[in-house]
């Protein structure tokens, strides 16, 4: 235990004792490590953002462009809403895992012909709650204003498709001529209409009275009579039904095509599946059915593309037929244009 130097006491180190060079690094370097945690704050720590990015989306179709806008979306209750056999529309809806309540688009179309500026339907505004009425917001963080559009074609006059056109009193598109088939303006604006409709139907005539008036006092209001072509590449085409006036609108340029739908399909899950199903907006559900079956033979048939104001944003996509009177809905791939 002891050596032979005089007062010397020392302990000798044995090899189990001795620390050897790397074994001393690495507690150094675990040691530290630990420090480190406890020094810094969490760099995750940061407020969830809770927001999507701008809801514009770009197409070109021939030498147009087509801008698709995001109005917002809204919670539909599409087991309730929706007209058909209750077994096949739930099957559907759980087949896409989808619930009884869907969040549902509301899209609208602008059209750059290159002379002219046409915007297919205004939103909802403020007329539909907070969630919707983005309409203004997503066409300027698109590059308009509204001062720009020179057209504005309505497929119908429900609130989600007019509400847009008004704010604070005054007129969202002060330059834009507004264009309607004279079925619906000779309904929905009708006094008469509106004092014999139901409780709950009377704030659909509220909605288009208070909107389309300001336009109409204006001389910006026009109205036209089915199949109609309005500027070079668009034109109005019937698909009464829905409402007595709505409207698809169809665009051409050097061959290609897109046909916007308006309310043609309001949930894309059931309806393309399954034709035969309305929903209860439908003014005349038999008429409604019929566009349907029309309105998706056709454009599987052609080949060309379709845009939805309720299929999911962007609403943008062809259709497909399947076995039977059944059809696929194809949304576009995207594209970083």
């Amino acid at each position: 235990m002891f050596d032979d130097t005089e007062g010397s006491i020392q302990p000798r180190p044995t090899s189990s004792d001795a620390i050897n060079p790397t074994r001393r690094a690495f507690l150094a370097a675990g040691c530290f490590c630990l420090a480190t945690c406890f020094a810094t704050p969490l760099l995750a720590d940061a407020p969830m953002a809770k927001s999507q990015a701008p809801g514009f989306y770009r197409l070109a179709v021939g030498d147009f462009e087509i801008t698709a806008l995001s109005d917002g979306s809204n919670m539909l209750p599409a087991a309730k809403l929706l007209q058909g056999d209750p077994a096949r529309i739930e099957a559907a809806l759980k087949r896409s895992y989808l619930g009884d309540l869907i969040e549902t688009s509301h899209n609208s179309f602008l059209v750059n012909t290159g002379a002219r500026l046409v915007l297919i339907d205004a939103g909802a505004g403020s007329l539909l709650g907070p969630t919707t009425g983005h309409l203004l917001s997503n066409l300027r963080a698109s590059g308009y204003q509204p001062e720009q559009i020179d057209e504005l074609y309505l497929t119908h006059l429900h609130a989600d498709h007019v509400g847009g056109l008004m704010a604070e009193g005054q007129r969202v598109f002060p330059n834009a001529t507004v264009r309607v088939d004279k079925r619906d303006t000779d309904y929905w604006l009708s006094e008469a209409n509106m004092l014999a409709a139901p409780a709950e139907a009377k704030r659909f005539f509220e909605a288009a009275i208070a909107s389309i008036t300001p336009y109409m006092r204006a001389g910006k209001l026009a109205v036209f009579d089915g199949n109609t072509d309005l500027v070079p590449g668009v034109r109005a085409q019937t698909a009464y039904g829905h409402t007595p006036g709505h409207t698809m609108y169809v665009v051409e340029s050097r061959g290609q095509k897109i046909v916007l739908w308006g309310d043609v399909v309001h949930v894309a899950a059931v309806q393309f599946k399954d034709p035969s199903v309305t929903i209860r907006y439908d003014g005349d559900a038999s008429e409604a059915e019929h566009v349907h079956e029309l309105a998706f033979a056709d454009a599987a048939e052609n080949g060309y593309i379709v845009g939805g104001a309720h299929i999911s944003f962007p609403g943008l996509g062809r259709v497909r037929r399947d076995a039977g009177n059944a059809y696929t809905y194809v949304p576009l791939d995207y594209s970083q244009g």
